[in-house]
């Protein structure tokens, strides 16, 4: 590879870094071309980018960018290293889960994880990036416990107007008869004179 190819491999990974807040390290050393080209297929079906590039060329676009705030990586750059670029933070994580159980294999192994600024580093860590909340899931539990309490609050509303409507119509339908008034003509009994 020249000195311009290397430069030219090194901007588009810069460019990927830039674009996207999630990027996975894995090793697909052992994967044969047909494993590589079927977990590439998945990729690609979950909307997320699997790019293979040398190692050097990767850590040189990194510090190129930020040396600091990506420090936590570098050291899993070794071995053949496939990136996976996803805007979910757990795609790249399931998709490397179903691809071992479908396989019965241990690879793609799982190098490191850049996810949204924090750093996960070892294949122990698959799980738990398999159990991420994305941040739609994340609003979307939000607006249900938000909505939970007004929806609480609208029924019981409507369970009380509708009892109260009921109660209004009760008694009018069996109101007992007021009492008669004592008629006009009738004779006025004499009250006891005061003495």
């Amino acid at each position: 590879m020249t000195p311009a190819q290397k430069q030219e491999v090194i901007e588009v990974l810069k460019e990927k870094f830039s674009q996207y807040n999630n990027f996975y390290i894995t090793d697909t050393e052992s994967l044969n071309a047909a494993q590589v080209s079927t977990l590439r297929r998945h990729c690609f079906d979950k909307q997320v980018e699997m790019t293979v590039a040398k190692n050097t060329l990767i850590r040189k676009a990194l510090e190129a960018l930020d040396a600091e705030k990506y420090s936590g990586v570098m050291d899993s750059l070794h071995n053949v290293t496939a990136l996976m670029f996803s805007e979910s933070p757990k795609e790249p994580a399931l998709i490397i889960s179903s691809f071992r159980k479908a396989n019965n294999n241990e690879r793609p192994e799982l190098k490191a994880a850049f996810i949204n600024g924090d750093v996960f580093v070892g294949d122990n860590q698959l799980t738990a990036l398999t159990n991420i909340k994305t941040k739609n899931e994340l609003i979307g539990e939000v607006i249900g416990l938000l909505q939970s309490p007004a929806k609480r609050v609208i029924a019981a509303l409507l369970h009380n107007a509708e009892k109260g409507g009921e109660a209004a119509e009760t008694p009018a339908a069996e109101a007992p008869a007021a009492p008669e008034a004592p008629a006009a003509d009738a004779p006025a009994t004499d009250a006891p004179a005061a003495e």
